[in-house]
């Protein structure tokens, strides 16, 4: 396993100074030595992420075959969403913007190399979660009612059902998270990766035997309460199965836990203190999600009671936002990952420049390929969706809606993960101040067009517009914590950011031509079956790939040339 250490690989700190940042570019990008180590830990992360979102697509396409897109669906992705809104809420905001950053400064400079910190913190954090998940259970009802906007009787009673199992994961999701971080820390980014893998195929394992049990088209007035716990137990048991990995890799890295309560001078005060404003910005995200959902599931019972007979919910936009994270996560998260521990060792120092050029590399690096798949996936959506999620209780036009959903959010695909990427900057900075002002106008934004679309918009759209205004507040909030973090850092390589984002878009505009043309091409020739339209569709990027390599290079994109070059270093010449 190739592995960074905590402290973000041997750097050149000595060009930053304590009094702010040096004169110009000294950033990876330019000829650091960070650039290899980053590529290398990125494609570790990115194999194990890619294997976790395809199985985690496959789970999302059996859930779909299983439960459908419309009000049985809705209930059961509302409550399963709940118990990572609870520990989104009260815990899991704190892992990378705090609780990273401050477990690389402790064993950067504690003597025991921060083993007693990780001791406490794991002892308060497994305490808070057995408490929680153990008030969240008893509150099921109400918190149900909390994010099902107008959910009809039995959908309702169906819902606490599932989430009376589903919310017992709060405890399993919180290890997790825990342990994923502390792995983090010591340059250990695998096992969070591929852990989910495990899970992905339990719970699709589960939801092919309800399938086969239960029968497609089940409602909420059919469906049974052994079914209703199948799916349930079913679920949270691949969350367990997941927290178990990630304990066993941490184990495997030398930490042991000993149960510590002996808090005072620990330095956990310094972490409760800078989560004081992470709370406000948990805060406010739920607070979109709750208007989110709310939204969406009363838009999803209208489209139902208006004989619309498509699922325009909560599913459908969850579906279409999970199969938009997919290249995210692949390959935005695997860069930020391996970034922030780097970025909080180079701000530990007070190296502005080396923060400043993490940034602009990460993002440019991750760019390079984000932008081709964000012009593919937004133009390809609705007949990919039409091929993978048109089967079972699952009909056409449930799949057109998801494919609506996901054209918008694949548009907004940079955007997202530029400020995604952004936050991180303030995290390891230790400020979580700004972010969570920012993200209440993120949330303003948001919310704003969110009702804007309920009321104006038919009732299948409504979840079209909801996508809109989600991605339009990262477009306003990366705006903001630019120009803030542009004053704090000397700069933020905007300029090159963007002049190679413009080039990019050009150079992916000629690919994105060939996949539609291969694609409708492929229809007309081989029909519109799932195997020839997601056939088509590989066969046009196949295609158009060295068209934006050869784009790439006219347009002197050194981000291409490096791709090239590491592709052929871990791949032809190991060949």
């Amino acid at each position: 396993m190739t592995r960074d250490t905590a402290a973000g690989g041997n750097g050149e700190r000595a060009r930053g100074t304590a009094a702010g940042p040096p004169p110009g570019d000294v950033s990876p990008a330019n000829g650091g030595a960070a650039r290899p180590s980053l590529l290398r830990s990125g494609t570790v992360m990115a194999v194990g992420t890619t294997v976790s979102r395809v199985t985690g697509f496959g789970r999302t396409v059996v859930l779909a075959a299983a439960l459908g897109t419309q009000l049985l669906g809705d209930a059961y992705n509302t409550a399963n969403t709940i118990p990572f809104v609870v520990y989104d809420l009260l815990i899991g905001g704190l892992m990378a913007s705090v609780i990273v950053p401050f477990l690389v400064r402790r064993r950067k400079h504690d003597a025991d190399g921060g083993r007693a910190t990780e001791q406490r913190l794991f002892t308060v954090a497994v305490g808070g979660l057995l408490a929680l998940t153990a008030v969240a259970v008893l509150a099921a009802e109400p918190l149900i009612g909390l994010y099902a906007g107008r959910f009809t009787t039995a959908q309702s009673e169906v819902a606490v059902l599932f989430a009376r199992f589903l919310l017992a994961q709060i405890l399993f999701i919180g290890v997790s998270g825990l342990s994923s971080a502390m792995l983090n820390t010591r340059g250990r980014f695998g096992a969070p990766v591929w852990a989910p893998v495990l899970n992905n195929l339990v719970i699709s394992g589960v939801a092919t035997v309800f399938l086969v049990v239960a029968g497609p088209g089940r409602t909420p007035e059919t469906i049974t309460d052994g079914q209703i716990a199948l799916l349930g137990i079913g679920t949270a048991c691949g969350m367990v199965v997941q927290a178990a990995v990630v304990q066993c890799a941490l184990w495997a890295s030398g930490f042991r836990w000993r149960p510590r309560l002996d808090l005072r001078g620990s330095g956990l005060d310094e972490a409760l203190r800078a989560a004081g404003w992470m709370l406000v910005l948990v805060c406010t995200m739920q607070a979109g999600f709750l208007i989110t959902a709310n939204l969406a599931n009363r838009a999803g019972v209208a489209a139902a009671t208006r004989g619309a007979d498509v699922g325009a919910g909560l599913t459908a936009y969850n579906y279409a936002y999970q199969l938009f994270q997919v290249p995210y996560a692949i390959i935005g998260v695997s860069v930020i990952t391996v970034l922030l521990p780097r970025m909080s060792a180079h701000a530990a120092d007070r190296d502005w420049g080396h923060v400043r050029g993490d940034f602009s590399h990460g993002l440019r690096t991750a760019s390079t390929l984000l932008v081709p798949i964000a012009l593919v996936l937004a133009v390809c959506a609705t007949p990919l969706c039409i091929a993978v999620f048109a089967r079972g209780s699952t009909s056409v036009g449930d799949a057109r809606v998801i494919g609506g959903v996901l054209t918008v959010f694949a548009l907004g695909l940079i955007p997202f993960a530029a400020y995604q990427l952004m936050l991180r900057v303030f995290y390891a900075t230790g400020d979580t101040r700004t972010p969570a002002l920012i993200s209440i106008a993120n949330v303003t934004v948001h919310g704003s067009a969110g009702l804007a679309a309920y009321l104006l918009l038919a009732s299948h759209q409504v979840v079209m517009g909801i996508a809109a205004g989600f991605m339009f507040s990262y477009v306003c909030g990366l705006v903001l914590g630019g120009a803030v973090l542009s004053r704090r850092l000397g700069g933020v390589d905007g300029r090159r950011i963007i002049s190679t984002l413009v080039r990019l878009y050009i150079a992916a505009l000629p690919a994105a031509a060939v996949v539609v043309g291969a694609q409708r091409l492929g229809g007309s020739v081989l029909g519109d079956g799932p195997v020839a339209v997601v056939g088509a569709i590989l066969a046009g990027c196949a295609l158009g790939a060295p068209l934006f390599l050869a784009a790439g290079r006219l347009l002197r994109l050194s981000e291409i040339r490096d791709l090239g070059e590491t592709v052929r270093t871990r791949v032809f010449r190991r060949g």
